[in-house]
């Protein structure tokens, strides 16, 4: 259930700045369901000053939100999360503070032809292919506008990570005894810094229906170096009917360790890849892992429900593909050693800034149920 609350605007601001810079409260607990950690209690707190009607792709001017979760199975998410994507007029600036666990994250090796067998999975050890992992994290964003929809963007990361064996043998005990991932690296406590450009064309960045998304970035950590590319489009060829597609590439440099090649780097927020629900649907989260990825993706979303301004809902189908590469390995577009899978989902969208996905996906190695609170991309 959500709780709306609105607070005036300060008298001091000019009367159209201050039309745009009151807040409103949101408030609400909720519960899902997913293939890996079982069941999520989870509990949302927000304060964010509304854009209004006007014809603008920000879901806010600003928001400030606390997310707190935790499953059966051991994991937990705590993420405080600050945004300003069009409180200053050019700018946009975010900070975010995290400590999290995924107590059932995948690690199957390292490689883009790591097996899963399923008689290494015995009673005696049932985690063979898992490990938890806990990080805490402070990201900090910058974008500024150069002209029209092209920004560039600047940040620094401060993460501290760290693996723990789940009981019983393990893929990741054993790639640790023979140094395959490198003990000195865990725990590992990273310092980064980035640039890049970001081209954004979205008509709503929720939940776009028509635009291009791009961005190259270059990033700077503790002993490696990653450059990541990405490009997204969104077509709208019929009223109710949305096409989405994505081509994303990203190559790592140095000593990275396996924390860092377990994410993918973005604009926004790295993620999990290759594998799970931000990379490759239908395959365990984690189930790929290297220092160059590949990853590409098309959408069909056609909405059941079509009322734009208040509440769309949405059946997708969707086709992804993935793989890693080595390092020494060039990244680039190839049809050798993809992994694919596809899948069905449902996607409800309320009013500007409130996006709901739960759906299947299949690979070669089973399905995986689905849960997000963004679109995958």
């Amino acid at each position: 259930m959500l709780l709306f609350a609105a607070v005036g605007a300060s008298p001091s601001l000019p009367a159209p700045l201050a039309a745009q810079r009151f807040w409103r409260t949101t408030l609400y607990p909720y519960v899902y369901y997913s293939s890996i950690d079982g069941f999520w209690g989870a509990a949302h707190f927000g304060k964010y000053s509304p854009i209004g009607f006007a014809e603008r792709p920000e879901p806010h001017s600003a928001a400030l939100t606390l997310d707190a979760a935790a499953s059966t199975q051991g994991s937990y998410a705590v993420v405080a999360d600050a945004q300003a994507p069009a409180w200053w007029e050019g700018w946009r600036a975010a900070l975010t503070l995290s400590a999290t666990r995924a107590n059932r994250l995948g690690y199957y090796g390292l490689g883009n032809a790591t097996l899963n067998s399923a008689d290494s999975v015995t009673p005696g050890r049932p985690y063979f292919y898992r490990v938890s992992r806990t990080t805490r994290t402070a990201r900090l964003t910058a974008q500024r506008r150069v002209v029209g929809p092209l920004r560039l963007l600047a940040g620094a990361a401060l993460q501290h990570s760290d693996f723990r064996n789940l009981p019983g043998e393990s893929m990741f005990a054993r790639d640790r005894a023979s140094g395959a991932v490198d003990s000195s690296t865990v725990p590992f406590d990273d310092r980064q810094v980035r640039a890049g450009v970001v081209l954004d064309l979205r008509d709503n960045e929720v939940d776009p229906h028509r635009g291009v998304f791009a961005e190259a970035l270059y990033a700077s950590g503790t002993g490696y170096r990653r450059t990541t590319a990405a490009a997204r489009i969104y077509l709208h060829p019929a009223e109710r009917l949305i096409l989405a597609a994505r081509l994303a590439g990203e190559r790592m440099g140095g000593a990275p360790p396996v924390a860092v090649q377990m994410v993918m780097e973005s604009s926004e927020q790295p993620f999990i890849a290759v594998g799970g629900y931000r990379s490759l649907r239908g395959y365990y989260d984690a189930r790929f892992t290297g220092p160059g990825k590949l990853l590409g993706g098309l959408e069909v979303r056609y909405a059941l429900i079509w009322a734009p301004t208040i509440v769309e809902l949405k059946l997708v189908g969707f086709y992804d593909a993935g793989r890693v590469f080595d390092a020494g390995q060039p990244v680039k577009v190839t049809s050798a050693g993809l992994h694919r899978s596809g899948g069905l989902e449902l996607a409800a969208r309320l009013l500007r800034n409130s996006l709901v996905v739960v759906g299947w996906g299949k690979g070669s190695e089973g399905s995986e149920l689905l849960f997000g609170t963004t679109w995958s991309y």
